[in-house]
């Protein structure tokens, strides 16, 4: 039996709204899990702004690194396509329909053929790639002046799509049951490898060839250390994964049937970051661009990471769960409530990230191999992206949205439409520089985002389209004040006390804590209804209510 999606024809809300239903201590909880799991997926963003602080520190933007920054991204691909979030985007919705039926014992079954599934087709898939390799790379030209590299380096990584695979699964499960700190905090272990590789290894190499490998084969002990950590925590589940692959089992094939859409989707979006690195390899500088590119877009997912990922991984079972019960109203309230909580969060990272791009940039990268005429290039690339900072993190909810609902299509089609957009803006922007390629991605999201959120409508009938522009409108207002006094700050610092590393700590840091301040005070003057429930979720941490 398989439950009528929302909007469908015959469907019928058969319990009352959610906001009679849900009581106040589930509303605490949902409230808690979003502060807790973004707190650990802060601590995991900061180490990784580490790992790139020391891998910028021994490799720079220029050179050789951008062989290693082709390699990495052509698992990375395959990881986003097979792996990680497609298998748990589809593997959730299904998991969760049969724990709200009761049908635990099946569920399980679903969870432990899909391990060994996902382990085979991977391992297969990875071997596959050792032999054409070179066929891939030689898509991006001659990426770093070192194809050779290149090519090497992809093979030391790409196992890291197996290991991945099978923590999709996993990490699906304990999201579904509400277990989102664990999974949060192992990326924080990644990157420790990563960069105790980087400080003991390197030293100890002698050719910038050694160097990059030790690079590659830390992220690969790292990804093993990511995939090892949360399995611990199933033991205290009503469940457990076992060696069986019941591949009749219609559950099987509904979770493979919903990836590949899914698949499609993020690798059409996916595919759209492997045509910016073909654009900026080929038509700008193999030696910088694509770099510079990466190091930007690192700084770009701070915020990204730790406000919009955590929302939309708390919300996303609680979608499905209302998607299997068949609640629209909880459902569209959920959606609005997400959107508008991004929109709080991330307009104003996006507007202190665009006027604060080449300062932040200096502080966290210009040292060791990263050169000062390097800095402008990376930041010009991260003003750029951060234009589109709120639309990504809308469209992930948005897709997470469909993804409940099980119709893993409509995000797909858009994203195919998408491709095309992108590689049109790519074709114009790159005349501009290097920041012309990020420029084309905020573009794109933008649309994406505007596209996402007309079909939720027609799907769901309404939306709350007016309540979320009149946050977006006021939240809007307050990032203006938010922009300039922090621009203002470290201006007038900066000047006053010049660039050392501890100056610069002293006018980026004051900056932000000023911006903050103002931003606080504009949302309160303007009566932005989301820092209500920041505080409320404040007043409960303080109690230690649950």
């Amino acid at each position: 039996m398989v439950a009528k999606p929302l909007g469908s024809p015959g469907s019928a809300v058969q319990r009352p709204p959610y906001t009679r239903r849900v009581d106040e201590r589930s509303g605490r909880r949902l409230a808690r899990s979003t502060a807790i799991f973004s707190l650990a997926t802060g601590v995991s963003r900061v180490m990784g702004l580490i790992r790139e602080m020391v891998a910028s520190y021994y490799f720079g933007v220029g050179g050789k690194i951008n062989a290693f920054t082709i390699a990495f991204q052509v698992p990375n691909l395959f990881r986003a396509l097979v792996a990680d979030f497609a298998l748990s985007a589809a593997f959730i919705p299904v998991f969760t329909e049969l724990l709200e039926r009761g049908d635990r014992k099946r569920a399980w079954r679903v969870a432990s053929s899909l391990f060994w599934l996902v382990l085979l087709v991977l391992t297969g898939l990875t071997a596959l790639f050792v032999l054409l390799a070179p066929w891939i790379i030689s898509l991006f030209g001659n990426p770093g002046g070192d194809r050779q590299l290149a090519i090497g380096l992809s093979r030391v990584l790409f196992p890291i799509v197996v290991l991945l695979g099978v923590s999709g699964i996993v990490v699906g499960v304990l999201n579904s049951y509400e277990r989102f700190t664990v999974p949060a905090l192992s990326p924080v272990f990644w990157n420790l490898a990563i960069i105790l590789g980087l400080v003991i290894g390197v030293p100890h190499t002698h050719t910038i060839d050694a160097k990059l490998y030790v690079y590659a084969v830390s992220i690969l002990v790292g990804t093993l250390l990511q995939v090892l950590l949360p399995l611990p925590w199933l033991r205290g589940l009503d469940g457990s994964l076992r060696i069986v692959i019941d591949w009749r089992d219609p559950a099987v094939w509904r979770v493979l049937r919903l990836m590949v859409p899914v698949t499609l989707g993020l690798g059409l979006i996916n595919f759209n970051a492997v045509v910016d690195s073909i654009f900026a390899s080929r038509l700008i500088d193999p030696k910088l661009a694509p770099t510079a590119i990466d190091r930007a877009f690192r700084l770009y997912m701070l915020p990204q990471g730790i406000f919009s990922v955590a929302i939309t991984t708390v919300l996303f079972p609680a979608l499905a769960r209302l998607a299997a019960r068949d609640d629209r109203a909880g459902f569209r309230n959920t959606v609005a409530l997400g959107l508008r909580q991004i929109a709080f969060l991330l307009i104003p990272a996006g507007a202190v990230s665009a006027v604060l791009a080449e300062p932040i940039t200096r502080l966290i990268y210009e040292r060791g191999a990263f050169q000062p005429s390097q800095t402008p290039i990376v930041a010009g690339a991260l003003a750029a992206f951060s234009a589109g900072l709120f639309f990504n993190g809308a469209m992930l909810l948005l897709n997470r949205a469909f993804f409940s609902l099980q119709s893993n299509w409509i995000p797909t089609t858009v994203a195919l439409g998408n491709l095309g957009l992108n590689a049109a803006f790519d074709a114009a922007f790159y005349r501009f520089g290097t920041w012309g390629i990020p420029l084309a991605t905020s573009v794109v999201n933008i649309a994406g985002s505007a596209v996402l959120l007309v079909l939720m409508r027609r799907r769901l009938g309404r939306i709350e389209f007016g309540e979320i522009a009149n946050s977006i409108g006021r939240i809007v207002v307050a990032s203006a004040f938010v922009a300039g006094t922090a621009y203002g700050a470290w201006y007038g610092l900066d000047r006053a006390f010049g660039r050392s590393v501890a100056a610069q700590v002293l006018s980026v840091g004051v900056a932000l804590v000023a911006a903050t301040g103002v931003y606080l005070l504009a949302s309160r003057a303007l009566k932005v209804r989301e820092l209500g429930a920041l505080l409320a979720l404040r007043s409960r941490l303080q109690r230690g209510e649950t």
